[in-house]
């Protein structure tokens, strides 16, 4: 991933019957990273190149026990 110089990008909203997020390039760390928030819960994680490139890797079979949205507590 390349740095885009600190030039503030507009988040992009992503949105499903499930989830709804806000992705947004964050360069504010040591390095560039990818910030996605959950709209609904106000959560937010940030994901480095190697974070991003190691899902790129991952078979969706061994993201299924993170899709299940009701693991999730939405009044917590």
């Amino acid at each position: 991933m390349v740095a885009v110089g600190h030039r503030t990008q507009p988040p992009l909203q992503l949105a499903s019957e499930f989830a709804w997020v806000e992705v947004q390039l964050d360069d504010s760390g040591n390095g560039p990273r990818l910030k996605i928030r959950d709209l609904r819960s106000g959560r937010c994680v940030f994901l480095d190149p190697l974070e991003l490139a190691s899902l790129a890797w991952t078979r969706h079979e061994e993201l299924l026990p993170l899709l299940n949205p009701s693991r999730f507590d939405r009044h917590g």
